[in-house]
């Protein structure tokens, strides 16, 4: 027996539509009066993408200000620190700006004071004069003629002396002989010149020594 061969009815193919035809689900739901207004609002304008300004200029451009903490810098008194070893692209090069081998190269170099790359340094290249003895002892010079602001017949000790900007307070005082003195004074110092020691006693006054 022959089969007889089965035939298929092919549904016809639906319309495809374009793209721009096609609605959105946004566009097919049903939109309320907001969202229509929200629609119909231009959209809003978008900065142009620009370059960041130096520091300098965003330092110049800053208004005056009135308190301590907006005070800045004058533009292009600050330099940005210098980033080194960070490869060729830091514009310091491969080497960082440290040159090729040797000492100064490495890491942990440390300049010498007084160091000239091994010849005779300058200090130990010029002559030497004189002597500083370290031992020394700087007394707060006081003269005859500074004592004459004090009253007749009162007595100067370096704590008065102190308390009219005369001596530091600091150091021993030493009486010196310049000038005249022409009031009798009790001074109590801790040396006399041989001048000051006679100045105040021609004046009538005595001369007191104070052991450091």
């Amino acid at each position: 027996m022959v089969e007889k061969k089965k035939t298929t009815t092919r549904k016809p193919a639906a319309k495809k539509e374009s793209p721009g035809k096609r609605k959105t689900a946004a566009e097919a739901a049903p939109r309320s009066k907001a969202t229509k207004a929200r629609a119909a609002e231009p959209a809003p304008e978008t900065p142009s993408a620009q370059p960041r300004p130096h520091k300098a200029a965003r330092i110049a451009a800053r208004p005056a200000g009135q308190g301590p903490h907006q005070l800045a810098p004058a533009a292009g008194a600050t330099h940005s620190r210098k980033r080194v070893g960070r490869g060729p692209g830091s514009g310091q090069g491969k080497t960082a700006g440290r040159g090729n081998k040797g000492q100064k190269s490495r890491s942990g170099y440390r300049h010498q004071r007084g160091f000239e790359g091994g010849q005779m340094p300058l200090h130990r290249r010029i002559p030497k004069r004189g002597f500083t003895n370290i031992f020394r002892v700087e007394y707060d010079i006081v003269n005859l003629s500074q004592l004459d602001v004090f009253d007749a017949g009162a007595s100067v000790t370096p704590q008065l002396l102190v308390e009219r900007r005369l001596a530091h307070g600091r150091r021993p005082v030493k009486i010196l002989g310049d000038g005249k003195l022409g009031k009798a004074l009790t001074v109590a110092a801790h040396k006399f010149s041989a001048g000051a020691r006679a100045g105040i006693e021609a004046a009538g006054g005595t001369c007191e020594v104070i052991s450091r």
